[in-house]
């Protein structure tokens, strides 16, 4: 799958759901705008019994900082996500995850603090994988907050699967590691067929 030379306004939501069952995701350069399909080797993934809970975020989490809720500002999430210099999510990118979310299969996961949004992640579900694609903090450990939210729910609900597409060194802190495309590939296989619910 290559970029397209004509950038559409939006992604079909068929067809972006087919690249994520074949390993493929989108993200669109941060001068141009224009998509381009990424299927890493080696990929990022985060092992569902692997998350690393430092001592820090313990506390936090035993004290109740946040509360957590999800689908409930999905569009806010995503919006907080490409607030950077550089950012991969376009308008192209964001109305193509807001329509997947109005059609089911685009989730977030927040984290509130005195009725406001102070973290989150949003990603895609499909049958027992999920694909996280961005999180952001604007207080300390709000998206790890999250990010354990989602295990925990991904777990609850016989998920087997959950994507970081990349291991960054952030990621790698939070117990992400990394298997090759073609073990992703046949652990995807098998996740996507799996009759599971995130909601």
């Amino acid at each position: 799958m290559h970029g397209a030379r004509h950038t559409p306004s939006i992604l079909d939501p068929a067809f972006l759901l087919n690249a994520y069952r074949q390993g493929f995701f989108p993200m669109a350069d941060s001068q141009t705008g224009e998509i381009r399909w990424y299927s890493p080797d080696p990929r990022g993934i985060l092992e569902l019994d692997g998350l690393v809970i430092s001592r820090s975020l313990r506390r936090t989490l035993r004290r109740g900082v946040y509360e957590i809720r999800t689908d409930t500002a999905f569009d806010s999430v995503i919006s907080h996500c490409r607030e950077r210099a550089e950012t991969w999510i376009s308008d192209v990118i964001l109305q193509s995850y807001l329509a997947l979310h109005r059609l089911g299969h685009a989730h977030s996961v927040e984290a509130w603090m005195d009725g406001r949004l102070a973290g989150g992640l949003y990603g895609v579900a499909i049958g027992g994988a999920f694909f996280g694609e961005s999180m952001f903090s604007h207080e300390r450990d709000a998206s790890k907050c999250a990010l354990v939210h989602l295990v925990e729910r991904l777990k609850t609900r016989g998920f087997c699967l959950l994507d970081t597409q990349f291991l960054t060194p952030h990621l790698a802190s939070l117990g992400a590691t990394e298997i090759s495309r073609k073990e992703y590939l046949q652990r995807l296989e098998e996740a996507v067929r799996l009759p599971c619910s995130f909601s």
